[in-house]
């Protein structure tokens, strides 16, 4: 499902590992991309914040750092509480997404059979 090998299977080389990195690396990107899209339109949409605006408070609450404009209106104050909350769920799990095949590398040389 993941493509990662099973415990009796050798441990697969650096250049096989890096397009692994690469792919969890390119999922992670997309979700990054999709949510900072959710984040833009709903400050268009609830603040009638100008497009670069809506970016702006949107990366930075994504990027963990607060909204930089002061929210007006109570549409606009209950989409970024939300929009807050959904940030910090997806760094979660864009964390373990990451780590999961440098953990499953490290993990799975202990269970390589020895090659006697």
């Amino acid at each position: 499902m993941t493509g990662l090998e099973h415990r009796r299977q050798s441990v697969v080389p650096r250049h096989e590992f890096a397009r692994r990195m690469a792919a969890f690396l390119g999922v992670a990107l997309g979700v990054v991309l999709v949510v900072l899209g959710f984040g833009m339109a709903g400050y268009h949409r609830f603040e009638a914040m100008p497009w670069l605006d809506a970016f702006l408070n949107a990366a930075m609450i994504l990027g963990g750092m607060g909204p930089v404009d002061r929210l007006q209106t109570p549409g606009g104050k209950l989409f970024a509480g939300i929009y807050a909350l959904l940030c910090g769920l997806v760094f979660i799990g864009l964390s373990g997404l990451l780590l999961t095949p440098i953990f499953h590398r490290v993990l799975h040389r202990f269970h390589v059979p020895d090659k006697d």
